[in-house]
């Protein structure tokens, strides 16, 4: 056995060193996130030239959302303050680096709807300005900074679609069944109508995506008559529907669309990992060129007007993101840079899908990480469940798979029913079944994995975020026996303040969310089986439970109200509380506090390695 050298904390979830490179739309220069004075900013250097200069000046939470102008004199970002997620609208000028706040309003949440390279001086944004419930869509004029409402959300809109003229045509509306209804108009100054309903069973699988050019074809995410969400291209003359491309046992994932046309040339469907169709011969070399190149999963980023110089981010599995530029004409690519260099120097872990059967036969898949040089034996298990929950984990980088096998622990990641990217039956197979069902088959993949000889059942720890956390409370309550510590990151206690605590913004989705988790109003005892704070008697393991003061989605109450309980009870449990933190932790400083009390948490529950803690 080879024991591996240790991968500092400081390298797997510091700051990186680069990250998301745009091309500006004359592809003269190259914009990129990178750490300045410790905080994540965005730089931009001429292409080929070693100019590099930081753009913006954030010195708190980081810039990680950031996309050119159209007209290219400019770099939008969104920021929100501690993590509330009320995110503003910033540009910053690349002439002077005057910085505009194009949405100045307290408690106001900003989303970027639609951009067109064609609309150089506008943008499409969604405010809860006039009504904390509801987003309407207004036209930004990047030049002025003025705001015309273009469509206004009587309540139950959840996102919105305009043509290519930045008329508002589409609508995605939630039903009090628990449903979805597509609204149309032919024009902004039309009546809406219903043109299509999903039941519940559909509703999180399918949703408008964006008109052709001429206005005349939207094109869907739809799994209406099929199991699994296809690409369908309706046209809105005769109401005919074609399927453009569809997997039978694998939902579509992204989308690849021409920005000038509004066509879609490629789809990907994520199955053990990502796979792209080509719909357009056009790109069809360009594609295979991209697969051939590396052995890594690939993504165009982002491309020029001219439509020469594609952005590509390669994702490999034991190695850190790398990003090209690659020329279409001339078929070379050209290495801009990893997004982590430091990781060269370590050994890095192989990520492996895995298929399995729960105890009721549903199929499942997920992965799993070894500690690199070590026997796949007897070893210590992280059972890291992914949050959302509809959601899934994917094949590729993963710091914290890394993380767990550097320090000795096989990392096991499980597709539970509910994930997303298997088709509507796999996820409607969760409804009614957080802390059910869904807790079965994580305890299915651990008892799996200890079939295969790999895993010694007496050390099985249990860590998640979110819903990833509920299932960590899950795991130290109703079934403490199968688990030797458990590690709570920003994750609900009770399902019942859960629901009674989310913020006004979601109040469309609520119909969906109670019929697919529970009622509070109707069968509150039912959330009460469900909600580990009510069975806090019946933990036997260590917990560490973590929280961001300013979360939103999952707010303070939920760990509150569960650490008040452990300390009633005296009960071993650790408790990290970041007060300037939301859903998740943001900035390079709280992450080192938190990875650096997991790691010692769980060497001392498992047995694994621990970097010292620098004092």
């Amino acid at each position: 056995m080879t024991e591996v050298p240790l991968i500092p904390r400081e390298v797997l979830f510091g700051n990186p060193r680069y990250l998301s490179p745009r091309l500006s739309p004359d592809g003269r220069l190259l914009a990129y996130v990178a750490p300045d004075q410790g905080v994540l900013n965005v730089w931009i250097r001429t292409v080929g030239e070693n100019d590099d200069r930081v753009l913006t000046r954030d010195r708190d939470r980081g810039v990680r959302s950031y996309f050119w102008a159209p007209d290219g004199t400019r770099i939008l970002y969104l920021q929100d303050s501690g993590g509330n997620e009320n995110w503003r609208l910033y540009g910053v000028s690349l002439a002077d680096g005057s910085v505009q706040d194009y949405t100045p309003f307290e408690n106001v949440q900003t989303q970027v709807i639609q951009r067109d390279r064609h609309r150089r001086d506008e943008l499409l944004i969604a405010m809860n300005l006039d009504n904390p419930q509801a987003h309407d869509i207004y036209c930004l004029n990047l030049q002025n900074g003025a705001l015309e409402k273009r469509a206004e959300n009587p309540g139950n809109v959840l996102g919105w679609v305009a043509d290519s003229h930045f008329d508002v045509r589409a609508a995605l509306a939630a039903t009090e069944d628990g449903g979805m209804a597509l609204w149309y108009r032919d024009s902004a100054q039309a009546q809406w109508q219903t043109l299509q309903t999903w039941g519940m069973e559909d509703s999180l699988n399918s949703s408008p995506s964006h008109f052709s050019r001429d206005g005349q074809t939207l094109f869907m995410m739809d799994s209406q008559g099929l199991n699994t969400t296809a690409l369908v291209a309706l046209d809105l003359a005769t109401q005919t529907r074609t399927v453009l491309a569809a997997d039978p046992d694998y939902d579509l994932s992204q989308l690849f669309v021409h920005p000038d046309t509004y066509a879609v040339q490629a789809v990907c469907f994520t199955r053990a990992r990502e796979e792209w169709q080509v719909l357009d011969p056009a790109v069809a070399d360009d594609f295979a060129f991209l697969k051939a190149f590396a052995a890594g999963d690939f993504q165009v980023m982002n491309r020029d007007d001219a439509d020469t110089i594609w952005l590509v981010a390669y994702d490999f599995d034991n190695a850190p993101l790398h990003y090209y530029a690659y020329d279409r004409q001339q078929q070379t690519m050209t290495f801009l840079f990893a997004h982590q260099p430091a990781l060269a120097d370590y050994t890095l872990a192989h990520m492996e899908p895995i298929q399995l059967q729960a105890s009721d036969g549903l199929p499942l898949q997920g992965y799993i990480t070894f500690p690199p040089g070590m026997p796949c034996e007897k070893l210590p298990l992280v059972l890291n469940v992914h949050g959302g929950p509809w959601w899934r984990d994917t094949w590729g980088y993963s710091a914290e798979a890394q993380w767990l096998a550097n320090r000795g622990y096989a990392c096991l990641q499980l597709n539970f029913r509910g994930s997303t990217g298997y088709g509507k039956d796999f996820l409607n197979a969760g409804d009614r079944e957080w802390g059910g069902k869904m807790h079965q088959d994580l305890l299915d993949a651990v008892d799996w994995a200890v079939a295969q000889g790999w895993v010694d059942p007496q050390r099985v720890a249990i860590y998640g975020g979110s819903y990833g956390g509920y299932a960590a409370l899950v795991g130290a309550t109703f079934t403490p026996d199968r688990f030797c510590c458990a590690v709570d990151m920003v994750g609900p206690s009770s399902l019942l303040t859960l629901i009674a605590s989310f913020p006004p913004y979601w109040s469309a989705m609520l119909d969906n969310f109670k019929r697919r988790v529970g009622d509070p109003d109707t069968e509150p005892e039912f959330l009460q089986s469900r909600s580990p704070l009510f069975f806090v008697d019946q933990i036997q393991i260590p917990l560490l439970i973590a929280q961001g003061a300013n979360d939103p989605r999952v707010t303070l109450q939920e760990a509150e109200q569960i650490v008040a309980a452990l300390q009633a009870k005296g009960l071993d449990h650790e408790y990290l509380l970041f007060e300037d933190e939301g859903h998740g932790l943001a900035k390079p400083d709280n992450r080192m506090r938190f990875y650096a009390a997991v790691e010692a948490f769980l060497a001392r529950c498992l047995g694994g390695r621990a970097q010292e803690i620098a004092l």
